[in-house]
C-alpha cells in the first residue's frame, strides 16, 4: 500500500509529464480568471447592496470560488511554475458553470448602469396610446 506522501509524488510527477498538455490549456484558463473577477464584482455589489437581484446561493458559491483561489493551500501549489493555478482555475470554472445564467444577468445590469439608456430602449420602443 503506497503511503499518502507517494500517492502526491505521483500526482506531481504526472503534472510534470504532461505539462505540455497543460501549457496548451493555458490560455483558456486566462479567461477563467477574466470571468473569476466579474465573480467577484457580482459578489462586491450584493455585499455593498448595489446589486441584489440574485439568489443568496449565487452569491455563496462565487464566494467560496473565490475563497478557495485565496486559499494558499491548494491541490496544485500555487508556487509551481505553470500548473500553480490550475485548479484554482478549475474551481472557478466550476462555479461559473453553476451560475452562468445569473452571471449573465449580472452583465446586463452592468451595462444598464453605466448606459441606462440603452438599456431603456433595448427593451423596445415605448408607444403611447
Amino acid at each position: 500500500m503506497s503511503s499518502p506522501d507517494h500517492q502526491h509524488d505521483n500526482d506531481i510527477a504526472r503534472v510534470t509529464q504532461r505539462a505540455k498538455d497543460i501549457e496548451d490549456k493555458l490560455p483558456k484558463l486566462k479567461a477563467w480568471m477574466e470571468q473569476g473577477k466579474l465573480i467577484l464584482s457580482m459578489v462586491k455589489d450584493y455585499w455593498s447592496g448595489k446589486y441584489r437581484e440574485v439568489p443568496y446561493w449565487v452569491i455563496s458559491a462565487g464566494a467560496l470560488a473565490l475563497l478557495y483561489v485565496l486559499n494558499p493551500v491548494d491541490v496544485i501549489p500555487d508556487i509551481i511554475l505553470g500548473v500553480g493555478y490550475l485548479d484554482d482555475a478549475t474551481v472557478v470554472a466550476f462555479c461559473l458553470k453553476l451560475i452562468e445564467r445569473e452571471l449573465e444577468r449580472y452583465k446586463e445590469w452592468q451595462v444598464a448602469q453605466k448606459n441606462p439608456s440603452a438599456a431603456k430602449s433595448s427593451k423596445g420602443p415605448v408607444i403611447d396610446v
